[in-house]
């Protein structure tokens, strides 16, 4: 199934058990243009979230992560959350939910061997692995498969077969990003597995709070309190995990926000300054110098 638009939870008759029916029997794609939209509770199933253009911001728990071009985040089945576009402008949103013998199909022909796969080609389930519900970055791999989707429904229309194709690998990217990132577990400073798993899936909570709210003021201790780390342990394991402490990272996902504005906006560098979240215009060029190699408006003109 497939939908150019967000539906309108608010509107008098939208009948929400008949909507989310639908999300477990098919796989379904919303690829919409929208400037506000609000979801207060959604259980669905397994399912993928990016924006094109713009930001989706999404509540797992008591914490909300934004979403924004170059990222993505993964749903696990029956994961309670809520989702909101609503900061005045529009977004460009894509989000896939696969139908769950899909999902688990894909999963064994990722995961199987092939042995076992000639053995019963037509068996459904099987381990099914649980996605770390983190902002990740859209490899190049991805953003191919995610741009012949789009070139496919943009220039022939929704075709379920085609469709369907693309999902394969599309799910099949996923699952080896998944598996990479769980490699990244192995990294941190614990002895147990269980520890280790869930000390990373803290640290990726205060990873992803960098990421959203990068343009507000710092503070290390709310970040600390909604990771349920310590300090210490949060800035130890961080730099065990990311290879960076918290303030490096944050300072870097800050620059990088900063090139993509000099390269595609015409927004003034005073302006862009205060939009990354840089108290002011010398410490600014200070760093991006250091990381780029030239100030602000040279760069620019590069571009």
């Amino acid at each position: 199934m497939y939908f150019t638009s967000l539906p309108d939870h608010t509107k008098p008759g939208f009948d929400e058990r008949s909507h989310f029916s639908k999300f477990k029997k098919h796989n379904i794609i919303f690829n919409a243009l929208s400037r506000y939209s609000n979801c207060d509770h959604h259980v669905g199933c397994l399912s993928f979230k990016t924006v094109l253009s713009g930001e989706e911001w999404y509540g797992i728990g008591n914490r909300r992560l934004a979403v924004r071009p170059g990222q993505f985040l993964v749903m696990n089945d029956d994961q309670p959350y809520s989702c909101r576009i609503d900061n005045g402008e529009s977004a460009r949103i894509l989000s896939v939910f696969f139908e769950k013998d899909f999902a688990s199909s894909v999963f064994r022909d990722v995961l199987g061997r092939e042995e076992h796969l000639l053995d019963d080609p037509f068996i459904i389930g099987g381990d099914t692995p649980e996605f770390f519900q983190t902002l990740n970055d859209i490899d190049p791999n991805l953003q191919m498969q995610l741009h012949k989707l789009i070139s496919s429904l943009n220039g022939k229309g929704y075709d379920s077969w085609v469709v369907d194709e693309h999902l394969v690998f599309i799910l099949s990217n996923l699952i080896r990003m998944h598996l990479s990132a769980s490699k990244q577990v192995k990294n941190v400073n614990a002895v147990k597995p269980n520890t280790k798993t869930e000390i990373y899936k803290r640290l990726c909570i205060a990873k992803d709070m960098l990421q959203s709210s990068y343009m507000d003021k710092a503070d290390l201790n709310a970040i600390s309190n909604m990771a349920c780390l310590s300090i210490p342990q949060l800035v130890r394991q961080f730099k065990f995990v990311f290879q960076v402490t918290p303030h490096q990272y944050l300072i870097r996902i800050r620059l990088q926000r900063a090139a993509e504005l000099l390269k595609h906006t015409d927004k003034p560098i005073h302006e862009i300054t205060w939009r990354c979240g840089f108290e002011n215009f010398s410490a600014f060029c200070r760093a991006f110098k250091s990381e780029y190699g030239v100030q602000p408006g040279h760069f620019r003109k590069m571009c």
